[in-house]
């Protein structure tokens, strides 16, 4: 019998990508617990606004909104709850150097379940962009449309 295929899950925060430059990408893993995965196979997720910081040597992401799954009864989760990232040693310690630095922050790109079913959260070490990069931002993405259009 072959393998059933579930639908690609992949939430992305396109506001992250406007109000910051991506440095460096990392792919964690996430510390969910009840009925949070079955609400994110449903793709009721949002990213907007969530960001990771550090408590001791572990790193967290705030702001991550997973929505109450219907089914669900008296072991609902609490949607606004700080999750716990999974990553190795040597990437958390980058990342909390680097988070150190003036400008830098860590802020979630896309969330997306892999291939063997786990939830998996895109994060990545980015600097705010001033008011004129955003202009800038915008100007680029009307000339690319404008290229589409007339070929």
């Amino acid at each position: 019998m072959a393998k059933q295929k579930a639908h690609k899950v992949e939430i992305r925060n396109k506001k992250a990508s406007f109000d910051y430059e991506f440095l460096e990408t990392f792919e964690a893993g996430i510390v969910l617990v009840g009925t949070e995965i079955k609400s994110i196979r449903m793709g009721k997720v949002s990213l907007v606004d969530s960001y990771c910081y550090f408590v001791g040597n572990e790193l967290f992401v705030r702001g991550m909104n997973v929505a109450k799954y219907f089914w669900g009864s008296w072991g609902q989760h609490e949607p606004l709850r700080d999750r716990k990232l999974l990553l190795t040693k040597r990437e958390l310690r980058h990342l909390h150097q680097a988070v150190k630095e003036k400008g830098l922050t860590i802020v979630s790109v896309k969330l997306f379940i892999n291939d063997e079913g786990y939830a998996k959260l895109v994060i990545a070490l980015a600097k705010g962009k001033k008011v004129f990069d955003k202009r800038a931002t915008i100007k680029e993405k009307d000339i690319r449309r404008e290229m589409e259009r007339g070929e």
